[in-house]
């Protein structure tokens, strides 16, 4: 009998819904990061009485019942409304596109004119197939919103021409023809009340956890302690890059405190045109109206400026580069994962996939309902 039933390895959002459910289950379990925190990438850090997005903005949203009554089990959620800005050399624009984006941009008033302009640029431009992300954006938007809200952001982000990107990354760009602010189409949509920690330290409340240990540096002690190691970090590592390395963007972050109570009036402007360097600016205190746990107002402001960049060995991964070559290379991953019969991958970085947190939660969700059985 080894010392645990489950060692998971990653204390994000995965790892702690698998964890929670596998205590539930009457297992035991352990849980183990190599950052000296827990939360993973939606860890939050109060500073000034702000909470702070440590690893960038994060904003829950989903459709799914089950999974909104899951997480609302371990934390209060406000009533948020994701409403970014773009801002256009000084121009500014409202994200979702939707009637303020194209009265503003072609003095247009009733959705039926702003379809015309769209339907017109996109018959000048001959798309009828879309091949590319380019193509994919101005049949949808049109070239004058594609040229200044889409094309210098999508290319800081990604670092790669938007020729060269797949159309899917932007299919499910919002377009409405409706005076709706709220970019995403959920039902069910906030921020953790006291922060994204304190959520995942409810799930995990009661549970085994070390925190600043490398699970691939000690391996073979870890697999000793677990029945079954669940893993959430890169897949590619796990294997020790034996057949090459899978590409991410990743993303720096320079994070200031302001000494006044408001810099730019909204929770993330983007900067979409090609000279800026940074993609964003989040400013952390508006995901919270600006208050503090009491309602009061608070003084100073946290912003901090994303800088997107290529993903090199020893960065933060984030966004996995889900092309041809890299689909191929994660299948034949996937062929190795799949023999290691003590082994669970998931997550955004064992299964190499763009999770929204939503989906993550409904995928940990599913795995512990199939493994505890």
């Amino acid at each position: 009998m080894k010392a645990y039933d489950y060692v998971i390895v990653g204390a994000g959002l995965y790892g702690a819904v698998f964890a929670r459910e596998a205590v539930k289950k009457g297992k035991k379990v352990l849980v183990i990061d190599k950052r000296p925190n827990i939360a993973g990438n939606v860890y939050t850090e109060q500073i000034e009485g702000i909470h702070v997005h440590k690893y960038g903005a994060h904003i829950f949203h989903t459709n799914n019942k089950k999974v909104w009554d899951y997480v609302t089990s371990f934390a209060e959620f406000n009533r948020f409304t994701n409403s970014p800005v773009a801002n256009y050399k000084g121009e500014l624009y409202s994200l979702p596109f939707n009637m303020y984006t194209f009265n503003k941009m072609w003095g247009v008033v009733t959705p039926e004119e702003a379809a015309a302009k769209i339907e017109e640029q996109r018959q000048a431009a001959g798309i009828t197939e879309p091949k590319n992300l380019e193509e994919q954006a101005i049949s949808l938007v049109g070239t004058d919103i594609y040229e200044k809200l889409i094309k210098g952001y999508t290319q800081k982000q990604w670092g790669r021409p938007c020729t060269e990107l797949p159309s899917f990354i932007i299919r499910r760009l919002p377009v409405r023809l409706t005076f709706d602010n709220n970019y995403f189409n959920a039902l069910y949509q906030g921020i953790p009340v006291g922060g994204y920690t304190k959520m995942v330290a409810n799930m995990l409340d009661g549970i085994e956890v070390e925190l600043g240990v490398d699970y691939l540096e000690k391996k073979e002690y870890y697999d000793s302690l677990g029945e079954k190691i669940v893993y959430t970090g890169p897949i590619d590592a796990y294997f020790a890059y034996t057949l090459g390395t899978l590409e991410y963007r990743s993303v720096r972050f320079e994070t200031e405190v302001l000494d006044k109570p408001n810099f730019q009036g909204n929770a993330a402007v983007n900067y979409t045109d090609a000279e800026t360097p940074w993609t964003r600016i989040i400013e952390h205190k508006w995901f919270e109206f600006g208050k503090d746990e009491n309602g009061q107002d608070l003084p100073k402001t946290v912003i901090s400026r994303e800088y997107s960049s290529e993903w090199k060995p020893g960065d933060e991964p984030y966004y996995p580069v889900n092309d041809e070559k890299n689909g191929k290379l994660y299948e034949e991953y996937k062929k190795l994962a799949e023999k290691e019969n003590d082994v669970i991958f998931g997550g955004r970085l064992g299964e190499y996939k763009y999770y929204d947190m939503d989906a993550v939660i409904a995928a940990a969700l599913d795995m512990s309902e199939r493994e505890l059985r």
